[in-house]
């Protein structure tokens, strides 16, 4: 049914701002907003050791990806995206991936989107990840993504063109088929990416104006930087997160208190190790 979406339903109880917004900047790239913080990894270090001791392999990528997962299910209005001038609250976390199956400037890339309900604890997430990673590094593999993406490949151009312009016009009345919806990594709560991996530092990649992601968080490669950190200048081994958010789903005192959660996670990891409480939107 037009107007009625499979993946987040509308708030009503909000700011008028918030119910203004929308309609002035009306796609992604119109309110799109940047922010890049240098983490400091000798806490992480220090907590990767420690359950390297007790037969726990972890990676950055691991307590990064559920340090996200968790502000997701802490801070609701993170969760939020924005179509067709109308505000929606999702109804499930989902967490978008790109890797490539081989590190080589023909290696093929794919996406991988990943469901949480919130309450996962990071080794849950780590599970999930690693697994995903794992099957998805097989080059004989596809993922529900790639099908859909070969699929359309296939099309000449001027067709394509007219599909995309009709897919998002049903995403924009709510009338996506639910398929496409979860085989699309587009419509995801945030989009993560690991250019350190490829040997440089982090990045701010754009929104898409197709599908509804309202966060991407870009990873960036092991680095030295002079931070401020307990009322003193230091040099430390950090790497940097680059962020681009919608600022039409919540205001910068929300995103603020938000990346303070998300640093407080990074320097405490252990925190993670418990299961989360998902806190609600309002209505």
């Amino acid at each position: 049914m037009f107007g009625r979406r499979s993946d987040g339903r509308k708030l009503k109880t909000i700011p008028p701002f918030f119910r203004v917004i929308p309609n002035i900047m009306l796609e992604r790239v119109d309110s799109q907003v940047y922010f890049k913080q240098d983490i400091i990894l000798k806490y992480m270090d220090e907590y990767i050791d420690k359950k390297a001791e007790e037969g726990i392999k972890l990676s950055y990528m691991n307590i990064i990806y559920a340090a996200l997962v968790r502000i997701l299910a802490e801070r609701p209005s993170l969760n939020r995206f924005a179509i067709n001038g109308t505000l929606y609250a999702r109804n499930q976390i989902f967490v978008s991936l790109a890797i490539k199956k081989n590190l080589s400037d023909e290696g093929e890339e794919t996406t991988i989107k990943l469901p949480f309900n919130g309450t996962e604890n990071i080794f849950e997430v780590k599970e999930k990840l690693d697994n995903a990673i794992e099957q998805n590094k097989n080059i004989e593999n596809s993922n529900n993504t790639d099908i859909l993406a070969k699929a359309l490949s296939l099309v000449p151009n001027f067709a394509l063109r007219i599909a995309v312009k009709f897919l998002t016009f049903l995403d924009k009345h709510g009338a996506m088929p639910k398929s496409i919806i979860a085989a699309s990594p587009f419509h995801t709560s945030v989009f993560l990416t690991n250019v350190g991996s490829l040997g440089i530092d982090s990045i701010y990649h754009h929104l898409y104006n197709f599908g509804t992601t309202s966060l991407f968080f870009a990873m960036g490669k092991k680095k030295k930087s002079y931070v401020y950190d307990d009322d003193e200048i230091h040099e430390e081994k950090c790497i940097s997160i680059a962020f681009v958010g919608d600022e039409r789903i919540c205001d910068g005192y929300y995103y603020a208190n938000s990346f303070k959660l998300l640093s407080k996670y990074l320097r405490k990891p252990e925190l993670l190790e418990e299961h989360a409480i998902v806190k609600t939107d309002i209505d």
